[in-house]
């Protein structure tokens, strides 16, 4: 794989239990907390991953562009970061990399706590997937509700929306932002990989203001 960067280490170690009860699964995320280690339950199955400094840092230069676009172009968008977002109803949980609500923002600002079986789910998940997981994502996702969904493999960001029957299926252009190019996307996200997040930041204000 080539990439427009300086070499990042690129090891994403993921371990996959099964027979693993919602009460352990529960027990683990208290024991996690805030570090940097994703949890994907799914029917008794349970991957442990830790990203590598290249997939974190792919989903920051992702989240300071969402953001950065939002404010230029006055949408309200809530982060909410790699929250955990899980119904024991559905057996099922995840941390995205990082997630946003924008149509639904003012349903969750100022909310501390969130239960999806009330609260709608975030607008915009983004996953970074430089390995493939061992547990598929996609269909927690659908099954939570999630409408949209922006996948890098390793080499571009291709925004997927849920249909009818639950599947997602690429689309050309972001239902969230329908005015930001996925191909502007890309690019940016190239130069952030290059040059660093703030030159990418810079890029897309010099794009915007060239419109």
């Amino acid at each position: 794989m080539t990439l427009a960067a300086p070499p990042i280490q690129n090891v994403q170690r993921r371990v996959v239990l099964n027979g693993v009860s919602w009460a352990l699964y529960q027990s683990l995320l208290a024991e996690v907390g805030d570090r940097p280690i994703r949890l994907t339950f799914d029917q008794g199955r349970l991957e442990i991953m830790s990203p590598s400094p290249l997939h974190e840092h792919v989903e920051k230069i992702v989240a300071r562009l969402i953001e950065a676009y939002a404010d230029a172009m006055q949408i309200e968008v809530e982060g909410l970061g790699s929250t955990t977002f899980d119904r024991e109803d559905l057996q099922k949980g995840l941390e995205p990399d990082e997630c946003y609500y924008i149509a639904n923002a003012p349903a969750v600002i100022g909310k501390q706590k969130l239960d999806l079986t009330v609260d709608p789910p975030p607008d915009l998940a983004v996953e970074v997937d430089i390995s493939p997981p061992d547990i598929a994502r996609q269909p927690i996702y659908a099954a939570l509700g999630v409408p949209e969904v922006w996948r890098y493999d390793g080499r571009r960001v291709t925004p997927l929306r849920r249909n009818d029957d639950g599947d997602y299926i690429a689309i050309d252009a972001s239902p969230s932002f329908p005015d930001g190019p996925v191909d502007e996307l890309n690019r940016l996200l190239s130069i952030g990989l290059s040059r660093g997040q703030t030159a990418a930041v810079r890029a897309l204000r010099e794009w915007l203001n060239s419109r």
